[in-house]
C-alpha cells in the first residue's frame, strides 16, 4: 500500500529532549480520495485511533485523522512525549475523552496514560493492574481491572481513591443514570466462565446486584431507550456468541438475540455489529456484519457494508460511527502483527477511502471543538 500513498511529511515535533533519547518522527499522509461532508456548524474535528499492538511486543500506538483536511498522523503519542522512553506501551485496550483529558488504557503495561485531548501531551500515568476499560460519572473515572474490581479515580487529581469489587475478569463498563454496569467474563478460567453483569450504585459506590446473562461477556452499548446490549463470546465450541439485552430501568434481562457479535456501535436507532467468531471445532473464523434496529430489536435485511468490499477485510477489529456525517469506520487487523487498515464507509454502505494504520487498529475516540 505504501507505494500508492503520498507521504506528506516526516518531521520532528519536539526540538529538545534529554541526552540519549531519540525523538521519533511522525509519519503524515494525506488520505487518498478523502471526503468528509460535515455540516458547517459541526463540532467533530478529528478521530483518534488506538492501535493495540500484539501482546508482549510493546507496540501500542496512537494515530490521528484530521477530519477537516484528511491528514493522517501515525504514532503521535510517542512523538509528543519523547521522555516516555518505552512509548505508549503494551496492548492498547481502550480510549475515551472526558472533558479536556483523553484516557488511553494500556492493558499489559498496567497503566492508563492521561493526556491533553488536543495536544496529546502527557498529564499523568495512572497505575491499574491489567486495566481494561474506562467510563465516567461526574468527577470520577471508573476503570476495570482483570483482577476483579473497578478502580475509582478522581478526574482532577488522577489518584485512585477506591476499588469496587466485581465478578471475575471484568471487561467493558457503561454508566446509565446513576448506575454503573460492568460485564464479568471469567475469560481467564475456561470453561468456568462468568455470566453476570455487576450493577453498581454510583452514589454509594457499592455493587447492588448481578444480572445473569450469557457466558464470557465482553462488550456493551447503550441505546436511547435505556436498553443495554451486551455481547457474549460463547465458549468457542458448542455455545455460540449472542447478544443479551438488559433494561436498565428495571435491571432485568429483557431479551436474548441470536446474533453473533464481537463488537457493536449504536448510533441513533441502529446498532452496527460485526462478529469474528472463532471455532476450535472447525479451526476457522466465521465473520459477519449485522445491522439491528434497536427501537424494536429487529435485524434489518441489509448489512452496513453494501458494496461487497467486506470481502477485502480479513479481520474486522474496530468500529465507530461519525455522529454528524454517519460515516462508518471499520478497521482490519489483518494478521495481527503487521500494519492494519482503516476503512471509511458512507451511510449507504459504500466505501469512500482507506488508509494504513498501526498494528491491530481497534479503538476510536472523536475529538470535538470545545
Amino acid at each position: 500500500m505504501m507505494n500508492r500513498i503520498f507521504i506528506l511529511s516526516c518531521f520532528v515535533l519536539l526540538a529538545a529532549c534529554r541526552k540519549g533519547v531519540v525523538i521519533p518522527r511522525v509519519e503524515s499522509e494525506m488520505v487518498r480520495n478523502f471526503q468528509h461532508s460535515a455540516p458547517p456548524d459541526g463540532k467533530v474535528r478529528g478521530l483518534y485511533l488506538l492501535n493495540e499492538g500484539n501482546m508482549n511486543m510493546n507496540k501500542a500506538s496512537l494515530d490521528y485523522l484530521d477530519l477537516t483536511t484528511g491528514r493522517y498522523d501515525r504514532r503521535i503519542f510517542t512523538a509528543y512525549n519523547p521522555e516516555v522512553t518505552r512509548g505508549l506501551g503494551d496492548v492498547g485496550n481502550y480510549i475515551a475523552i472526558y472533558g479536556a483529558k483523553m484516557y488511553l488504557v494500556i492493558n499489559n503495561s498496567n497503566k492508563v496514560e492521561v493526556v491533553d485531548a488536543h495536544t496529546v501531551t502527557r498529564i499523568r500515568q495512572i497505575n491499574v493492574n491489567q486495566c481494561r476499560y474506562v467510563d465516567f460519572y461526574k468527577d470520577k473515572a471508573y476503570i476495570t481491572s482483570n483482577d476483579g474490581y473497578v478502580a475509582v479515580v478522581d478526574t482532577a487529581t488522577l489518584e485512585v481513591e477506591a476499588r469496587i469489587p466485581t465478578g471475575r475478569n471484568p471487561e467493558q463498563l457503561i454508566v446509565a443514570g446513576n448506575k454503573l454496569y460492568v460485564v464479568n467474563s471469567g475469560g481467564y478460567s475456561p470453561p468456568n466462565y462468568e455470566k453476570t453483569v455487576s450493577v453498581i450504585n454510583l452514589d454509594t459506590q457499592q455493587e447492588i446486584r448481578r444480572i445473569e446473562a450469557g457466558i464470557n461477556l465482553h462488550r456493551m452499548a447503550l441505546d436511547a431507550y435505556g436498553d443495554l446490549y451486551v455481547t457474549s463470546r460463547g465458549d468457542y465450541y458448542d455455545v455460540p456468541s449472542k447478544i443479551f439485552v438488559i433494561d436498565t430501568h428495571t435491571d432485568q434481562l429483557k431479551q436474548t438475540l441470536d446474533i453473533a457479535a464481537s463488537n457493536l456501535y449504536i448510533h441513533n436507532d441502529l446498532a452496527y455489529i460485526y462478529s469474528v467468531e472463532w471455532s476450535y471445532i472447525t479451526g476457522t473464523n466465521a465473520i459477519s456484519y449485522t445491522l439491528l434496529n434497536v427501537r424494536d430489536e429487529t435485524v434489518l435485511d441489509k448489512s452496513f457494508i453494501t458494496d461487497g468490499t467486506e470481502k477485502q477485510i480479513k479481520i474486522p477489529y474496530g468500529i465507530a460511527v461519525d455522529p454528524e456525517t454517519e460515516d462508518v469506520f471499520v478497521t482490519d487487523a489483518k494478521d495481527y502483527v503487521t500494519p492494519g487498515t482503516l476503512h471509511c464507509y458512507d451511510k449507504s454502505g459504500k466505501r469512500k477511502w482507506s488508509v494504513m494504520t498501526g498494528d491491530i487498529p481497534a479503538h476510536f475516540a472523536f475529538l470535538k471543538t470545545n
